[in-house]
């Protein structure tokens, strides 16, 4: 919220509660009396990473809608970065890890960076998809092309990030990819092991739903996507959410 006074931004920040057990709820509510454009959404339980991205984002109402990892590995203010590629014609701005990697305060150990790249380049192939970090929590979208990604989503937990890309290619939205400062969080819970492991199952799912021609006829039931409205939470994001668990 200190980011988006001194920005000047007009927005307000959606923190996603993913069903936790600790006082995270008690902190956001404690805030938002304090900051009047800060708001907490609840997940029914825990149901993951992509299922929070979804259910913040679908409540977007402003232009420009993004999402960010509650530890901030990526400063707030480089969303500064991914609105300028969206202002220059994008209609889907990530952040990329690896693009320079002189950017990175704080580097992953070894192992992490080993799995993740070899994770990357097999989403990559079996994808299709040319980006060299698919997995930065850091992205941001116009508004209309969010409301259709999402819509289409079906992946629910760490997996999401290449369907929603895959989707954003299939409808032949601009994407860019855009180098950020980010720096290593040790608190990250991913296992690279169980996680790569439904990840990659995850991935399969991807495919089979894609040859199935699923996407395909999810894509052509709306065939007016100018009036989807989505219920609002009492309180909305304007332009980001943070998703948390």
């Amino acid at each position: 919220m200190t980011c988006v006074g001194e920005q000047g931004w007009d927005a307000e920040v959606l923190v996603v509660d993913d069903g936790s057990t600790d006082g995270t709820v008690a902190i956001v509510k404690r805030w938002m009396q304090v900051h009047p454009r800060l708001h907490l959404v609840k997940n029914p339980g825990n149901r993951g990473k992509g299922y929070s991205v979804r259910n913040g984002l679908l409540q977007a109402a402003g232009e420009i809608v993004m999402f960010t990892d509650a530890d901030l590995s990526a400063p707030m203010e480089e969303a500064e970065r991914l609105i300028a590629a969206i202002a220059a014609g994008a209609d889907v701005a990530i952040g990329s890890r690896w693009m320079d990697r002189t950017r990175q305060t704080i580097h992953q150990p070894l192992y992490r960076q080993f799995f993740g790249r070899c994770f990357n380049w097999i989403t990559r192939t079996v994808m299709g998809l040319p980006f060299k970090d698919t997995q930065c929590g850091f992205k941001a979208f116009k508004r209309d092309a969010a409301q259709v990604i999402f819509r289409l989503q079906t992946i629910e937990r760490w997996g999401f990030d290449p369907e929603i890309l895959f989707i954003a290619r299939k409808l032949k939205y601009t994407i860019r990819e855009v180098p950020v400062t980010w720096g290593h969080d040790e608190r990250s819970r991913m296992s690279y092991l169980k996680d790569g492991m439904k990840m990659l199952e995850e991935m399969a799912v991807i495919r089979v739903n894609s040859f199935a021609g699923r996407y395909d006829a999810a894509i052509a039931a709306m065939k007016d996507t100018s009036s989807m409205v989505t219920p609002q939470v009492k309180k909305v994001v304007k332009v980001g959410a943070e998703a948390g668990q």
